[in-house]
């Protein structure tokens, strides 16, 4: 294995007396992207909630007018593109961009300025999403699956095709930072730092890394064959002139489907990292862990068609993708079982990033035991188009990514700015969280059993109660995150100030100062 070293001159050659602004905007340092992207990435889930809260205004009540038809589908469509593309995946980039590098002891990523060029893509894709609500039509309102012919020409407007646009921009941002990612693991570890030494945070950027520059072109190759049927007269998936709307749905779905465990697995690495420093035990079964993401990312390119089970596929086609489905809950189920084998018999400290690590293992559990209820084809038959669906991927999504990403905010936040959070609004935080969430989320499973549909703006009088309780907890669960952006300004600025190691943790990034210095390390460390 080679090791890539750079003198801390030619890493980051020292700036000219800039403005401060200026210095962050034109950076190139890792660390700082990496907090760019959080904070970008943030303000975008911020927005991407605020869709959510007007749809669920519009739910509150069975016959509500508040929101027509049309700008209720954009709503629902914007939400779940602007918390997949904008906010999810960039937290998590961020994270990658902030830790990995002082994980394996190297001075930055491989290519910084490929690195920078990524992270402004973000918000140019960000622009062109948002540009749709002004054109002729509004923004898109297919749902963000876009299944043709509700995103094709005749059904949609040119909302359609500036969402298009935006996933292009983001793709390539996606590409970018997965190829950094990889060289930069394999290619810039610390000597001695073999990959079974490695952090597991890293094998799971690893491994998301490669499922983004293998899927993420499928997706594009997809997205320009839609703009051409919409613009240019082709007619992949136009049924009147002998296209197939299904071949949509098969090549989207091979992309989104690996596209919900690149939104996954870093939030397993944040959880890995730590729940051995706060149990004040060593992981529980390391290469368990390390090599189920490895297991996750190739299982989860075979099990894209059980998104389809109501299609009319062959019943010998829909049982392979039942149990390839249900496989994947192996490897799954060996890192719950590895976490909590890291918790049982431990000393636990209970700050929030431990708080919100241990709820993250118990909650998604939930979203991952829903999954196996939808992998079953009689099961999925029944319920694949109602709010248990809807209740299953807010489990995976909110219950999983993001309380991951509230861990890693909590526990990294003293290394990225040399302040401490406030433990105490820190746990109001995540008791509101916690108690608004479940409310929010759980009652979909009840409802859809009772067989509400999803993706309707009006709804029938027996389902009124259920909903009023979600949309009240939802409007906490957002008043809820103020508390968590209140708490970040005031400790940025005012907080205590951090130790070099407050928690204890047993990683290089511990090692050195908070914030930690623009080349890193003084002397690349080496591992015996």
């Amino acid at each position: 294995m080679s090791t890539t070293t750079v003198s801390s001159a030619h890493a980051h050659p020292p700036a000219a007396d800039k403005p401060e602004w200026v210095k962050w905007l034109t950076t190139t340092d890792h660390k700082k992207i990496g907090i760019m992207y959080l904070v970008t990435a943030f303000v975008l889930f911020m927005v991407g909630g605020l869709f959510a809260l007007l749809v669920r205004a519009q739910l509150i009540v069975p016959q509500s007018n508040f929101l027509s038809g049309n700008q209720y589908n954009q709503m629902v469509t914007m939400h779940a593109t602007v918390m997949i593309f904008m906010a999810i995946i960039p937290l998590l980039v961020g994270f990658s961009n902030f830790a990995v590098p002082l994980l394996i002891g190297a001075r930055d990523v491989a290519f910084p300025r490929i690195n920078a060029i990524a992270f402004w893509l973000l918000p140019l894709g960000a622009v062109l999403m948002f540009a749709s609500f002004f054109v002729p039509g509004g923004a898109a309102g297919g749902g963000w699956t876009q299944y043709p012919p509700l995103s094709g020409p005749g059904y949609s407007g040119a909302g359609v095709d500036f969402w298009i646009l935006g996933l292009h921009v983001l793709g390539v941002s996606s590409i970018m930072g997965g190829l950094n990612f990889i060289v930069t693991i394999l290619n810039m570890r610390a000597p001695g730092m073999t990959l079974h030494k490695m952090p597991l945070l890293c094998w799971t950027v690893l491994v998301q890394s490669w499922l983004q520059v293998i899927a993420t072109p499928v997706l594009a190759g997809v997205l320009t064959m839609l703009l051409f049927d919409r613009n240019f007269g082709t007619s992949f998936f136009r049924p009147e002139q002998g296209g197939d709307p299904l071949l949509w749905q098969h090549l989207f779905w091979f992309y989104s489907h690996p596209a919900v465990y690149i939104m996954i697995l870093p939030a397993f690495g944040i959880i890995s990292e730590i729940l051995p420093v706060f149990s004040g035990k060593p992981i529980f079964g390391y290469l368990a862990i390390a090599y189920s993401s490895v297991a996750i990312g190739v299982l989860g390119f075979v099990v894209w068609a059980h998104h389809m089970f109501a299609t009319g596929l062959p019943a010998s086609i829909r049982t392979v993708f039942m149990f390839l489905t249900m496989l994947i809950a192996v490897p799954t189920g060996v890192k719950v079982f590895s976490w909590v084998g890291t918790l049982w018999g431990g000393n636990i400290r209970f700050t929030v990033a431990s708080l919100y690590a241990i709820a993250f293992v118990a909650f998604f559990l939930i979203g991952g035991l829903s999954g196996l209820f939808l992998a079953s084809i009689p099961v999925d038959l029944q319920l694949t188009h109602t709010y248990f669906v809807v209740a299953h991927i807010h489990y995976v999504l909110f219950a999983g990514s993001m309380l991951g990403i509230f861990a890693g905010l909590y526990y990294w936040f003293p290394k990225m700015t040399g302040r401490m959070l406030d433990e105490t609004w820190g746990k109001v935080h995540f008791w509101i969280t916690i108690t608004s969430m479940n409310l929010t989320f759980f009652p979909m499973h009840v409802l859809g059993i009772m067989g509400m549909p999803r993706r309707y703006y009006q709804y029938l009088p027996q389902f009124a109660d259920l909903n009023f309780i979600e949309s009240v907890s939802s409007f906490v669960l957002g008043v809820a995150q103020f508390i968590f952006i209140a708490n970040v300004i005031y400790s940025w600025r005012k907080g205590v100030k951090a130790p070099d190691d407050p928690w204890g943790g047993k990683t290089l990034e511990w090692t050195i100062s908070s914030p930690p210095p623009a080349h890193n390390f003084d002397e690349i460390p080496s591992l015996r």
